[in-house]
């Protein structure tokens, strides 16, 4: 993925973060992740244990900025429910393909 890395990699490290972070999984559980490659770019996906879904907050000293950073990289994110317990936060970069934010750029 030429000139995707830029985002992806900070990106593989925020949405990680946020999972060992906040997702609080019981001893035993993992949290996973996975690439799928797609047109034009990749669709990271970080799994966990935890049923509890990310809430947006205001940035500030106590945090907040992970919604902030991940906009800023990816083309588009979400959270899924997986097939067990738990669920799957991705988002998906693309090549850019004009000026602007590496990784942000149009889907074509």
């Amino acid at each position: 993925m030429a000139g995707g890395e830029e985002a992806a990699v900070p990106l593989v490290s925020e949405l990680v973060t946020n999972a060992v972070v906040h997702a609080r999984v019981p001893p035993g559980r993992e949290i996973q992740t996975r690439f799928v490659r797609q047109h034009r770019g990749v669709r990271i996906e970080v799994h966990d244990a935890s049923g509890v879904w990310p809430v947006r907050r205001a940035p500030g000293e106590a945090g907040g900025f992970g919604p902030v950073v991940v906009e800023a990289l990816a083309a588009r994110w979400g959270v899924a429910e997986r097939g067990g317990v738990g669920k799957a936060v991705w988002a998906v970069v693309v090549e850019p393909v004009g000026p602007g934010v590496p990784g942000a750029g149009a889907v074509t």
